[in-house]
């Protein structure tokens, strides 16, 4: 076996991720590149070679750096999934050493691998303070109402009294899902991705991506990004004004997101990534979702720890609550300077 490093994906890139069960939409070559598109950010497709130079696994990484937080390689950033996808253990571990040695030679801080499941095998720490929230899904809408219960299908309905108007689409709604938000990230103290970072994904995911929209009261009150997997669809940014949470139309909005998953038949809807016990772990629970451990695996060099560039980074919590002191306006115009370096 050998293991190569490409600066754009090599030929049977993916075909090979089209053939892996544990392939998300991520994996692709196109959404791998949507840092490089987005940010100018550098991409690198390591690939591992078996007999008769069939690929025999793949692992991609986007390298990003911050004066704040250094110098790092991340597999994926911006996005949930991403990782090494391999034919066995053995395939898989070589590709995390590889990425390793390469952080070791371009001076990196840390190299960050995002897993659904443990490496084994791998030497590597490993962080498991994330979980996805996953809701199992019935075939049919009058089994997804009875599954979800009375409570949550009465402030489903609380939000008819608002007549929403609801729209699915594609790229074309990112401005109108961007406004909310951006105004979202904002009240967490989060600097927001640039509207062009969400036009590129949808662009890079092409089918594989919508956006929903919902307005009331003359505006947009709330909207989210769906991704379809191949076993389920995750919405990993979602959205809602403080009016729309008031008026139940954030509760209508991932009702038509459960009905969007069961109409596309698919197994799951993954409601995204969060801190066990938050509160966005708890909203998600409500609706039956259970946690699905996240499995992150880090190189690093002798000495260092384990890195957390979140809230729970006593630098990264400073700066989130001076930047929800600072006005909407401004937060979006450095928000987007500030976003590129961050995983």
């Amino acid at each position: 076996m050998r293991i190569e490093t490409h600066s754009v994906a090599p030929v049977g890139w993916d075909a090979y991720v089209a053939s892996h069960a544990a392939a998300t939409a991520y994996h692709s070559a196109a959404a791998v590149e949507i840092g490089r598109a987005a940010f100018g950010l550098k991409a690198l497709f390591l690939v591992a070679r078996g007999e008769h130079d069939r690929i025999v696994g793949i692992l991609p990484l986007v390298e990003q750096s911050s004066l704040l937080f250094g110098r790092f390689l991340v597999s994926l950033p911006f996005v949930m999934y991403g990782g090494v996808l391999a034919n066995d253990e053995d395939v898989a571990s070589a590709l995390a050493i590889h990425a390793g040695e390469l952080g070791r030679q371009r001076g990196a801080d840390h190299v960050e691998l995002r897993h659904t499941r443990p490496m084994e095998g791998l030497a590597f720490p490993e962080r498991l303070d994330k979980v996805s929230m996953v809701l199992g899904l019935p075939r049919s809408l009058d089994a997804l109402a009875k599954q979800l219960g009375s409570k949550l299908r009465s402030q489903v309905r609380r939000a008819e009294r608002e007549k929403p108007q609801v729209a699915w689409g594609g790229v074309e709604l990112v401005p109108d899902f961007y406004r909310v938000f951006a105004m979202s990230m904002h009240a967490l103290g989060t600097p927001v991705y640039p509207q062009r970072f969400f036009e590129v994904v949808c662009t890079a995911l092409g089918g594989s991506a919508a956006v929903l929209v919902i307005r009331a009261y003359g505006s947009v009150q709330a909207a989210a990004i769906v991704v379809h997997h191949p076993d389920r669809i995750e919405v990993p940014w979602a959205a809602a004004t403080a009016t729309a949470k008031q008026s139940a139309l954030n509760m209508r909005m991932y009702w038509e997101l459960l009905c969007h998953a069961v109409s596309a038949g698919a197994q799951a809807f993954d409601f995204g990534r969060s801190s066990v016990d938050s509160g966005t772990y708890r909203f998600k629970a409500q609706w039956g979702a259970r946690p699905m451990q996240l499995h992150w695996h880090y190189w690093l060099p002798e000495g260092a720890a384990v890195p957390h560039l979140n809230h729970s980074n006593l630098k990264y919590a400073l700066a989130g609550r001076a930047w929800r002191l600072m006005p909407l306006r401004c937060a979006n115009l450095l928000g987007p300077h500030i976003a590129r370096h961050l995983p």
